[in-house]
């Protein structure tokens, strides 16, 4: 009856547990827990008609550990017994393996003195996972020091490694690292936030383990840090955000905030909306579009600071709308749609005369990347009312305003100044100028500047309606004037040039050199002037001398622009600057540069390299070259 049962449990085992069988004589591989059992299916070829073997006999690693004969109670090894039960199918040749031990895996088989076949078997014992080695159970520490908590564990198969810390998996950071197949897990530079309870679960197919230490801290080294930093963030106009900034060790200290560098207490927009909260922490409620930047929190001490950025997003908006615009006839005009975006800008649709425009199918008209509609060629068909509305990916805050467009004729000069005007010292010279708006008659405005942009003024300068003249004329009155003409479409310049006589004469400019090894050829711009000399000026610089000469080199003829100076040392550095004199005074003098003569047996010249407005040397009081320490290789 007992056989019977243990036949019936025999056939209801899952087929892993049994094995799989090949044909022939290859072995049978089994797998089983530590403390499961695993039934070995011995098959055997028995003469025809024979259901029973003799001499039943089971080897490990071929020494026997059961054996049964002629019926009588069999026999089983000392670390067998109480474990080896006989399964009555198969011809009573089969065993079942109780109480499974780690030792037991190895190669089983099964034969009698009646059956030629000898089946072999491979058994497996799969281990649950066991701690060879883990951390103390609580961890003191000081702010700022490093550790290493080692967890390692045995099984079969070997144990995986996992670490977590409050319940949360470990994410290795500039701090925190898992090495040795996280065996190991290395914190360095402990603060605040690594603080907590650290577990290392080991497991395998026969289960896991676990095991928690504690990490806290016995002391306070150093200055306060802040452990929780703001982060970036990204949110919709009209919410609120909160800035986290916490400080380790908690006190009484306090932390200020900014934005894009400037504190928020200076910042009335801010006003009613922004406020710090007693953990440090910053909230803003509602954000606008205005308050996209950086913030950044720093300990009052300044032992510590941290920075995030704001980004707002919001519906793509119309700021501003001119009631009017004006576009310049037969030329290219812009009617303006100044607009905000976050996220950028993707389109904008325009309506004129409140009839939805095509830029795309209309000659001559574009709509530019910043919304604004482009006009190629204006005419007074473009006169009229429009619209412009903005979209990006949050939608739109809706139309502008209507624009009443314009078309006005661009101004042309009807009288210009003469190309050059000549006066001595002390004269006065009057400089013309008139224009009106092409095909009209309507008058622009006109004024006078120097030709980078400032005015002509002074008490000497009267303007007589478009005219313009300058009395007791000086050497500093020498240069460019223009005569700038302009209505709300265009502006128009005509320019003249003014050059007083009898003064000192002008510096020299452009100086430039090409070099050989021993020559330097020097060409220059004048400066304007009548009949005026000029002398050449330079030094040697000695890397181990601070000591320079200066040598003077008269140019000759006086009228030409371009000299060569020759018995110069090869491959070294020179300073140069031409100088310009004539019967009023001398010493005006061009730019300094540095010029290297080629070294023995190089070709190619060396590109000249200007000196730096800061690097320039100037002449001293007695004319001569100084030189900073910028000018020396």
């Amino acid at each position: 009856m007992n056989l019977l049962l243990l036949s019936s449990v025999l056939w209801g085992l899952p087929g892993w547990l049994l094995g799989a069988q090949d044909k022939g004589k290859q072995a049978i591989f089994l797998t089983a827990k530590s403390g499961e059992f695993v039934v070995f299916n011995c098959q055997l070829d028995l003469p025809v008609g024979v259901d029973t073997p003799l001499d039943l006999r089971w080897s490990k690693e071929d020494k026997t550990i059961y054996s049964l004969a002629d019926e009588k109670d069999p026999w089983v090894a000392e670390r067998y017994k109480d474990r080896i039960l006989l399964v009555s199918s198969y011809a009573r040749s089969s065993i079942n393996l109780t109480s499974v031990r780690e030792s037991d895996g190895g190669w089983y088989s099964c034969g009698a003195s009646n059956s030629n076949s000898t089946p072999r078997f491979r058994l497996t014992v799969n281990t649950p996972p066991r701690f060879l080695v883990t951390p103390e159970d609580m961890i003191r520490i000081n702010f700022g020091d490093a550790i290493i908590l080692s967890c390692q564990a045995e099984g079969r198969p070997a144990p995986e490694i996992r670490w977590y810390k409050d319940a949360s998996p470990v994410e290795p950071s500039a701090t925190v690292g898992l090495f040795n197949q996280g065996s190991e897990l290395r914190i360095s530079d402990i603060w605040q936030q690594d603080l907590g309870d650290y577990t290392c679960i080991a497991g395998n197919t026969g289960g896991q383990i676990s095991h928690t230490s504690t990490l806290t801290t016995v002391s306070v080294k150093g200055p306060p840090r802040i452990v929780v930093p703001p982060t970036n963030q990204t949110t919709l106009e009209g919410e609120k955000v909160r800035f986290p900034c916490e400080i380790s060790p908690a006190s009484n200290l306090t932390v200020e905030w900014t934005h894009d560098g400037t504190s928020l207490s200076a910042l009335p927009s801010l006003q009613g909306r922004a406020s710090a909260q007693r953990d440090g922490s910053l909230v803003i409620n509602p954000v606008t579009s205005e308050d996209s930047g950086f913030y950044s929190c720093e300990i009052m001490t300044g032992s510590d600071s941290a920075m995030a950025y704001l980004n707002v997003e919001y519906p793509a908006k119309v700021t501003f709308t001119p009631t009017v615009q004006y576009l310049p006839f037969r030329l290219a005009g812009v009617v303006q749609c100044s607009i905000k975006a976050n996220p950028p800008l993707q389109y904008v649709t325009w309506t004129k005369d409140k009839r939805l425009l095509e830029p795309y199918s209309i000659k001559d008209t574009f709509i530019m990347s910043n919304g604004s509609l482009l006009l190629t060629k204006v005419t007074q068909e473009h006169e009229g009312n429009y619209t412009c509305t903005p979209y990006n990916a949050q939608g739109t805050q809706g139309s502008s305003g209507p624009m009443e467009v314009l078309v006005r004729k661009p101004p042309v000069f009807t009288v210009e100044p003469d190309s050059l005007y000549q006066r001595k010292v002390g004269e006065t010279v009057e400089m013309h100028c008139d224009a009106q708006e092409a095909e009209g008659t309507q008058k622009p405005n006109i004024q006078w500047q120097l030709r980078n942009g400032d005015a002509v003024q002074g008490e000497r300068v009267t303007m007589s309606k478009a005219n313009i003249s300058i009395s007791d004329l000086r050497r500093t009155d020498f240069g460019y004037y223009q005569c700038v003409a302009s209505n709300e479409v265009a502006t128009i310049v005509s320019a003249t040039r003014l050059v007083v006589d009898g003064t000192l004469p002008h510096a020299p400019h452009n100086l430039t050199a090409n070099c050989t090894e021993t020559t330097v050829t020097l060409s220059w711009l004048p400066g304007y002037t009548y009949k005026q000399d000029y002398v050449i000026l330079y030094v040697e610089l000695y890397q181990e001398s601070s000591s320079m000469e200066q040598t003077s080199v008269p140019v000759i003829p006086n009228t030409t622009t371009m000299t060569t100076i020759t018995g110069l040392t090869p491959g070294t550095d020179y300073l140069f600057q031409v100088s310009a004199k004539n019967t009023q005074g001398d010493m005006m003098t061009s730019h300094v540069i540095t010029a290297h003569t080629l070294d023995v047996g190089v070709t190619m010249p060396t590109p000249l390299q200007p000196a730096q407005e800061d690097d320039v040397p100037r002449p001293s009081d007695d004319g001569k070259l100084g030189c900073s320490r910028a000018c020396h290789r």
